[in-house]
């Protein structure tokens, strides 16, 4: 049987997936565009199939069409408000065109790349909060198969995510170690506090699955059209991003078939 250390141990691991984003400043500070916004895009579409196959479908199977849509709207409504309470950035680099990320410039304003170190580590944390919870509720909930396969979608969401952070951050004069460390922990700290807590709440309270299910896909959408979509459409590689986007939630198509949720 599951216990709660597993699952929090599983979404340990699924939000330090946010360090191997960090990982290509230690070899270079340019990198493509199109796969940038390519790999945004899977996340996404992996992002809104595992909302739909492993959270709103089960819900409805085992809940009321009202609890698991007024858990969507209050999720959803939740991931806005923390977006509007909590200082943060959208992970927007290299302006609009151009082909790659740009070297990091000589550190002339730390301050500036400082703070927009810590305003992008702020948007991460809110993304990993429902997403730790979506792992939690499927696991203390019964299903184990939906909560593995939603840490795999949530680590592989995590890594254009640790890379967002990691540029400024790389430019505040922080050694890459540090850079590294700090991108890993922004993604491996508050994620199993909340997988943990999806976890009890639904172990302590009977039969709130529905809504809670319903509450973390809405903000797990919402994360979807409020930042990894409009992100990948930033450089001009639209196309790229959708098709990609297709590609991603078909992939979530084939695990819910896979598993038989």
């Amino acid at each position: 049987m599951v216990t709660v250390v597993d699952v929090t141990l599983i979404a340990l691991l699924a939000g330090a997936a946010t360090g191997i984003g960090a990982l290509p400043i230690l070899v270079t500070g340019r990198v493509s565009h199109r796969l940038y916004d390519g790999a945004l895009g899977l996340a996404a579409g992996i992002m809104v199939g595992a909302a739909v196959f492993a959270l709103v479908v089960p819900g409805l199977e085992l809940g009321t069409l009202p609890e698991v849509t007024g858990g969507l709207l209050v999720g959803g409504g939740f991931l806005l408000a923390a977006n509007w309470a909590i200082p943060h950035a959208h992970m927007l680099f290299g302006g609009s065109n151009g082909d790659e990320f740009p070297e990091s410039s000589p550190v002339e304003a730390v301050d500036d790349d400082l703070r927009q170190a810590v305003l992008i580590g702020s948007s991460i944390t809110i993304h990993n909060v429902p997403e730790g919870l979506a792992i939690g509720i499927a696991f203390a909930s019964g299903f184990e198969e939906v909560g593995i396969a939603l840490a795999g979608a949530i680590a592989v969401q995590n890594v254009p995510d640790g890379f967002a952070m990691a540029v400024p951050a790389s430019q505040t004069g922080l050694s890459k170690a540090k850079t590294i460390l700090y991108t890993t922990l922004s993604g491996a700290v508050p994620e199993p506090i909340a997988a943990a807590a999806g976890f009890a709440l639904v172990a302590v309270v009977t039969g709130i699955f529905p809504v809670a299910a319903g509450f973390a896909a809405g903000a797990m959408m919402a994360v979807v059209f409020r930042e990894l979509i409009p992100e990948s459409h930033s450089h001009g590689y639209a196309d790229t991003a959708t098709i990609t986007f297709i590609l991603g939630f078909g992939i979530m198509v084939g695990v819910d078939v896979g598993l038989a949720v």
